[in-house]
């Protein structure tokens, strides 16, 4: 069982069970609470917590300290041993081990030597529940021996010819870091054709005259010891053919010759490695560094080539002007044949380099402690890789398991020990070891069996107090093993709760999201396991919160007057409230004009800076409130007043009592203008360093005429006065005479001071320089001081020029520094300067995130997690992580080139996010990478996965065609997101009777791949209305509506614009279409050809017929003359006029509530044959108004027609 204290949380209904909350989690092992009550009693086997590296190189000048460092209960005792066998300390007096520690100390400054101590040192660390080891400890006393010493002869060599300068340092352990330099420790310039290769030689593709020089010196420096070595210098002279025929008599006694062959042009030779093939061998995490150098005239250029792959981009590197090829984080896939090709104009060559990678151990999964109670079964699991493929074996408490006292509670299965039925004698530490030829890997895990009742840890009757409505949080935390089970109780009888919610912790918490007053009381927590009972009280105390019942008023008074704001709180009464009056969030002015009395604040006398915001603030030890208020302060009954202004300047200035760092300044005020002067303002100008700027120096008094000034060293002072009253400042003085004073040391060091690399290998130290005032003297300068922060190194310093940046070279990457800068100048040092850290520079980051698992949640969303970069290959400072993703491409893109992918980045060290908006039933890819300041780590392996399938989009569109007497044909197109497989469409239709009534809903499903259907046996004339849509596994999608009538017979004419309508408009149609509206029509236009005629005969007679002084006198705007073309009315067509108008019906379009129709959607319409939408007939042929029944007309909305009238709008042109 395991006790895990995690902020996730379990929420239970208080409505529907009793205040008995119960929480018990079954997991693998127990943690042990870090309460010191708890660990005072509890015992544990001993755990090795800090111990020196493996193989520790230790500095001859020092002490040798071996750290061993142990817990456990009772603490743990110390022995060591040295190169397999007991090492006695107490025999040997430089030998001594620090109180309460396994760290060996060995005092070899006094007297001995490191050579004698030098051997292979174990720690044990023991108590009575068993032993724990440390790693074999490999003591070295670093060496940095001098070059031997030799004679070096003076080279001279023909111009184009290539030369090898040895270094040949001597052997150190660690072994030495070689750079070359000339006396002036200037490095030696390296390009393309001059480079230092991997064993310290300086090669020369071909030699030029510019190298000629006597002073190549190979340095060697010895980081552990803090020591360069420096070779005798080498003198190199380059001469032309003529020039070396001129002179090989004369120095062919003392110089050695490199060559005289004419310095042609010709092809690359290489200078190492030799041979045309070579073989290298490199371990797993190392970083492999493969190297060609080449000779030719003009300088050979290299590139390099993996035979049977390709280079990894994340991880190759080429240093050294390609020369060098180095990966990183080298891994057994990395293993193979790698070809450097040099190449100039005359030709090529190449050599070929065999890599194997070899592997010392590494952990796959190594052990955890064990905590277990009696009777509970375990497991330590001990799995690690390498090449060759490492042996595992076990011990206990440091012996062999073969050999140590048996358990039979315990069975050995190759890397895992199995734990059955265990015991508190079970207890013990076991150690697993995992080797190669290459190294070893050691780890100590304890089983620890114990046996504890419950405890709770919670002190008893815990007093909590909280205002009402705010959550209440009851602490329970506890401990036992087997892990105990908790419960609530509230009340001594256990009463059970009637509230909404309650959240129980995983550590044992008891949170009540609001408290009321009822839930004031007492609560029990109860800890039970098989060992027994453990009880808790805790009580529970709801508060009133405190309010503010009136709250001080906005208030405008005049000068003089009295002002009280009121402020009257009500809190709870069992707390105490301290109310406090602030004037502009500060405290009241320290005046008696203000006084406080109970409820009110009282202000006498006011005046004008009185005016403000006043607050009264009431607090208790549990809430606090607050409420303001303004006051403004006006003048009294206006009076004439006299003219206030600035003061007149100061004059007369004089400088007396001149001293090295002060002086005294006098003047005499100028005219205060009415309102009295209440300080001066005192300025300086350094007319040496910043001439025309003034700056700050002192204020006084406005009743003072003179002042005691410091000053600074190396300054030309000038100082002038202001004078200030309540109305403002004056103009300045007229500047007095110039003061210099004599120059001191720096009194302070520059600011600013960072440390950050630009590159991996440097590091640039900038800071704010002092400006000339602060330099105190001439010839100012700074004193770059730098170490590495995690090292024995001594501070390396240089004295720069006053700049405000260095550049140290040769940095590792991305490692913290110590820093100082110190100013000097010719009279001396500033004082000591802190210290700062900076960081040499970042490089990319070496390593992928591992681990990474993608998690969909859903159709469009997905969760990414991964594990956290190890801090140390990161190089950098981590800015967080960056996820690319993509959509997979169909089988249609795969010929393009450009992937789409997106980013995501989560900054700092989140290892999750969220994918949002992918699209359903779709494959993607993604990789996941480290970003520090420098840029992109190398990217994850790619993780595929899939979306499921969501709901498809409406189908993308929906005709219907063909319509018969009985049957309609419907066609259809594919939705343009299926969003997964369509598995069949629904169709949905119902008919619709001429008012508008729905018929009853017929529905019928559809397979898949079909995009044409007939419905057959509907009834004639009948407008129907179809509902459709498509499915998947994932559900239905959107659907598209349509419209269409059956025609009215075989020979029929089909009906215009079948579908594109509104309901009322083919409504209409259906009429029109009816036998005895046509015998209307006819009785119509027979009416009215009578009417014409009776019109005919009174005009001839001379009268006015009254229904054309109608006409005139309202126009109707419709009533337009027939069309004279075709002889038609305007609203019939031909069935080739009308296939134009065939359009969809629009999704869900009816005719709408105000019963108007636009031109738009309907062409053919018995609208159009009346006034307006309003002109309508009766099914028994009547005219009406208005279909609504009104008898006012309204307005037709949309475009009219521009076309003939019909015979029923001619019609009712008379009526």
């Amino acid at each position: 069982m395991q006790l895990k204290i995690m902020p996730k949380k379990k929420r239970l209904p208080a409505g529907r069970v009793p205040l008995i909350l119960f929480l018990c989690q079954m997991i693998s092992a127990l943690e042990v609470p870090l309460d010191p009550k708890l660990l005072e009693d509890l015992v544990q086997p001993p755990t090795i917590t800090q111990q020196s590296p493996k193989d520790y190189i230790v500095d001859p000048r020092e002490n040798i300290v071996i750290q061993c460092e142990a817990k456990g209960k009772p603490p743990p005792s110390f022995s060591w041993t040295r190169n397999g066998t007991h090492f006695d300390i107490d025999k040997d007096p430089l030998v001594t081990m620090r109180p309460g520690s396994g760290t060996l100390v060995i005092n070899i400054m006094s007297e001995g030597k490191a050579e004698t101590y030098e051997g292979i040192y174990q720690c044990t660390a023991r108590n009575e529940r068993g032993a724990a080891i440390s790693n074999n400890i490999v003591i070295r006393p670093s060496r940095s021996p001098l070059w031997t010493k030799e004679k070096l002869e003076p080279i001279t060599l023909q111009n184009g010819q290539p030369l090898v300068l040895p270094c040949r340092p001597p052997v150190g352990l660690p072994p030495a870091i070689i750079f070359w330099m000339d006396n002036s420790f200037q490095r030696l310039p390296q390009s393309e054709r001059v480079s230092q290769g991997l064993n310290g030689d300086l090669y020369f593709s071909n030699v030029l005259p510019e190298d000629t020089r006597e002073d190549y010196i190979c340095y060697a420096r010895f980081n552990h010891t803090q020591t360069i070595q420096q070779k005798q210098p080498i003198s190199l002279k380059v001469i032309s053919v003529d020039e070396l025929n001129d002179t090989i008599a004369a120095n062919l006694s003392d110089t050695e010759f490199y060559g005289a062959k004419s310095s042609r042009e010709r092809p690359p030779t290489f200078l190492t490695p030799e041979g045309n093939a070579s073989h290298k061998e490199e371990l797993r995490g190392n970083v492999l560094s493969l190297e060609c150098i080449a000779e030719g005239l003009p300088t050979p250029i290299i590139y390099w080539i993996k035979e049977d792959g390709i280079l990894p981009t994340n991880r190759t590197f080429y240093r050294n002007f390609k020369k060098t090829l180095q990966i990183i984080q080298v891994s057994e896939s990395d293993s193979g044949n790698y070809q450097c090709i040099a190449k100039n104009a005359l030709g090529a060559i190449h050599h070929t380099i065999s890599v194997t990678v070899k592997a010392a151990p590494y952990w796959i999964m190594a052990p955890r402690n064990l905590v277990l109670s009696p009777g509970e079964d375990g497991t330590l699991i001990c799995r690690a890789y390498g090449n060759p493929k490492p042996r595992i074996s076990w011990l206990t408490n440091g012996v062999p398991i073969e050999i140590a006292p048996d358990d039979p509670s315990r069975r050995i299965d190759g890397d895992t020990i199995i734990f059955s039925n265990v015991q508190e004698r079970s207890s013990a530490v076991y150690q697993c070891n995992a080797s190669n030829e290459y190294g070893y890997l050691l780890a100590n895990a304890f089983v620890n069996v114990l046996a504890e009742p419950p405890r709770i840890l919670t002190s008893e009757n815990t007093l909590y107090q909280v205002i009402a409505n705010r959550p209440a949080f009851l602490d329970c935390a506890f401990f036992g093993s087997p892990l105990p089970t908790i419960e609530w109780f509230k009340g001594a009888k256990g009463s059970a709760l009637h509230e909404d919610i309650y959240v129980l912790h995983e550590n044992g918490t008891l949170e009540i999201p609001v408290a009321q007053k009822d839930s004031t009381g007492t609560y029990t927590c109860v800890a039970r396991n098989k060992l027994g009972i453990a009880k808790n009280e805790v009580h529970l105390e709801v508060k009133d919160p405190t309010r503010i019942l009136k709250q001080p008023e906005y208030a405008i008074v005049q000068r003089g007057s009295t002002v009280s704001f009121e402020c009257k709180v009500k809190h709870d009464h069992t707390l105490i409230a301290t109310v406090t009056w602030l004037k502009d969030n500060g405290a009241l002015p320290n005046d008696e004009r203000f006084t406080v009395d109970k409820d009110h604040l009282v202000v006498t006398d006011v005046r004008d800076d009185d005016g403000g915001t006043y607050t009264c603030a009431a607090n208790t030890t549990l809430d606090d409130v607050s409420a303001s208020a303004e006051l403004s302060v006006v003048a009294p009954t206006p009076t004439p007043a006299p003219i206030y202004d600035v003061p007149n300047p100061p004059f007369d200035l004089e400088l007396t009592n001149q001293l090295d760092k002060s002086v005294q300044l006098s003047w005499t005020p100028g005219d205060d203008n009415n309102s009295p002067i209440t300080k001066f303002v005192i300025e300086y100008e350094d007319a040496m360093h910043e001439a025309g700027l003034w700056h700050h120096q002192a204020e006084v008094s406005g009743t003072q005429t003179t002042a005691q000034l410091k000053l600074s060293p190396y300054v030309n002072y000038s100082f002038r006065v202001m004078a200030e009253n309540s109305i403002g400042r004056s103009l300045p003085s007229e500047g007095s005479e110039q003061y210099l004073t004599k120059a001191a040391e720096p009194d302070k060091n520059p600011t600013a001071v960072e440390g950050l690399g630009s590159e991996p290998d440097n590091l640039v130290i900038t800071w704010k320089p002092l400006n000339g005032f602060e330099s105190n003297g001439p010839g100012l300068q700074y004193r770059v001081s730098w170490r590495q922060r995690d090292g024995d190194d001594e501070w390396t310093s240089v004295v720069v020029a006053n700049v405000s940046k260095y550049i140290v070279s040769g940095t590792p990457t991305f490692v913290p520094y110590l820093i100082k800068v110190q100013a000097l100048n010719d009279v001396g040092f500033a004082p000591e300067p802190a210290v700062v850290m900076g960081h040499s520079g970042e490089d990319l980051p070496m390593v992928a995130p591992g681990n990474v698992h993608v998690n969909v949640l859903n159709s469009t969303l997905a969760e990414v997690q991964w594990d956290s970069v190890p801090l140390k290959s990161i190089r950098g400072h981590l800015q967080g992580y960056r996820i690319y993703y993509w959509k997979a491409q169909s089988p249609s893109q795969r010929n393009r080139r450009h992937v789409e992918k997106k980013i995501l980045t989560f900054q700092g060290s989140k290892t999750h996010g969220m994918l949002p908006g992918l699209e359903p039933f779709s494959h993607y890819s993604l990789n996941v990478r480290v970003v520090n300041g420098k840029g992109e780590g190398p990217a994850s392996p790619d993780r595929a996965f899939s979306t499921p399938e969501g709901v498809p989009s409406a189908p993308s569109s929906l005709k219907i065609v063909n319509p018969t007497l009985d049957s309609l044909t419907l066609e259809w197109d594919p939705p343009s997101h299926p969003n997964g497989v369509l598995t069949e469409y629904t169709l949905k239709y119902q008919p619709i009777n001429s008012t508008h009534e729905l018929g009853p809903l017929i529905d019928l499903k559809i397979p898949a791949n079909k995009t044409r259907w007939t419905l057959k046996n509907l009834n004639f004339s009948t407008r129907y209305k179809f509902y459709f849509y498509a499915q998947t596994s994932a559900g239905s999608g959107s659907q598209i509506t349509e419209e269409a009538i059956t025609t009215m017979d075989e020979a029929g004419i089909l009906p215009p614009d079948v579908g594109a309508g509104k309901a009322m408009a083919s409504r209409q149609v259906d009429i029109a279409t009816q036998g005895w509206f046509i015998g209307l029509m006819c009785a119509v236009a027979l009416l009215i050809l009578i009417l014409l005629i009776v019109c005919f005969i009174r005009r001839n007679k001379g009268g006015k017929y009254p229904v054309k002084e109608k006409e005139d006198a309202h126009a109707d705007p419709e009533i337009q003359p027939m069309k004279e073309d075709d002889g038609t009315f305007g609203e019939y067509r031909s069935l080739e006029s009308d296939a134009e108008d065939h359009k969809p019906l629009k999704k869900g379009s009816r005719t709408p509530s105000d019963r108007t129709v636009k031109k738009e959607d309907s062409d053919d319409s018995l609208v159009d044959y009346g006034e307006g939408v309003n002109g309508q007939f009766n099914e028994d042929g009547s005219f009406i108004g208005q279909y609504s029944g009104k008898k006012e007309k309204e307005p037709v909305e949309g475009n009219e027609s521009s076309e003939a009238p019909s015979p029923v709008n001619a019609m009712n042109s008379f009526v």
